[in-house]
């Protein structure tokens, strides 16, 4: 088994995670069955879980850029403020992706057995 590093130039957060230059993460509502009902790609989501990571948000701080982050529908009690905050306290392009987070988090409410997920590198 061999151990991913991180790019040279990855910023280590205070909860061990690595967000580099550009590193894509994108966000999915899925069903339990794996289909993909929407999907977000903004190209500032890296920059904003990196944020939520240096605020020590409990919910996207821990956002994990190399791999896949499920979140159920009682967890959205704690992203939803999350996000919303960041809305409001972010800089344009990282208010525009939480925005965008949060369109696709309300869509868990309407219907049962849904997940957000962050899909890391």
């Amino acid at each position: 088994m061999t151990s991913r590093r991180p790019p040279e130039n990855d910023v280590a957060g205070p909860h061990g995670q690595h967000y580099g230059g550009g590193m894509p993460i994108s966000v999915s509502v899925r069903t339990y069955t794996g289909e993909t009902l929407a999907t977000c790609t903004h190209p500032a989501i890296a920059d904003l879980c990196q944020r939520a990571e240096s605020l020590a948000l409990p919910m996207l701080g821990y956002v994990d850029p190399y791999g896949d982050t499920w979140f159920n529908k009682s967890q959205m009690r704690l992203l939803v403020p999350e996000l919303r905050a960041l809305i409001d306290s972010s800089s344009v392009p990282e208010a525009e992706a939480a925005a965008e987070v949060l369109a696709l988090a309300e869509q868990l409410e309407r219907k049962p057995h849904r997940y957000l997920i962050f899909v890391g590198d």
